[in-house]
């Protein structure tokens, strides 16, 4: 998701074996808890909605919610984020969105997540309150001020500039290039 030259190349051109390596290299023991992602990302005096939603990605991608991710969810992360069809990403994003995992995005939600992107990778083009209020505007079509899943699928495809500015947003391949030179620099 998103052009970033030759560091996203340079992610897809590594092969399984590498990134196996890699993995184990960082955790020895193939499991990652909350505490080891946060550490390998320089994760440290974040505001809380920022730390929440490095929560909410990990347990996103915690598939088994055993609270460590181990390699196949590793893999699939990375793969879904790099190379998921459009629709798989969505369904990611509608996830992670849902804090409270009742099947709906509410306007705070989504502001609370916004904020902590906006935090973490320190951007802050657009309040988050005008994204938002974009997004519900355009794609709450029962104004019920909650999205379910489809009504987000199908107004994020069909909204060009909803579905680019959510690619934007949720673009994690500079997560990526931190974990890969993060552990390069340690091998």
């Amino acid at each position: 998701m998103g052009n970033h030259g030759s560091n996203l190349d340079d992610i897809l051109a590594e092969d399984m074996h590498h990134w196996y390596n890699m993995f184990m290299r960082e955790s020895p023991s193939g499991l990652i808890t909350l505490f080891e992602l946060k550490a390998i990302l320089g994760l440290r005096g974040m505001s809380e909605d920022a730390n929440s939603y490095v929560d909410q990605v990990f347990f996103t991608f915690d598939m088994d919610g055993d609270g460590y991710i181990d390699f196949v969810e590793y893999i699939a992360a990375i793969s879904l984020m790099l190379k998921g069809e459009i629709n798989q990403k969505l369904k990611w994003y509608f996830k992670l969105f849902d804090q409270d995992g009742n099947g709906k995005i509410d306007k705070e939600e989504l502001e609370t997540i916004f904020t902590a992107i906006q935090d973490i990778t320190r951007v802050h083009e657009t309040p988050p309150e005008e994204i938002v209020s974009l997004i519900f505007e355009k794609i709450d079509v029962n104004g019920d001020g909650e999205l379910t899943l489809e009504e987000f699928i199908t107004g994020a495809k069909n909204h060009p500039e909803i579905m680019e500015m959510l690619k934007k947003m949720m673009d994690l391949t500079p997560v990526l290039v931190i974990i890969v030179n993060g552990r390069r620099k340690s091998a």
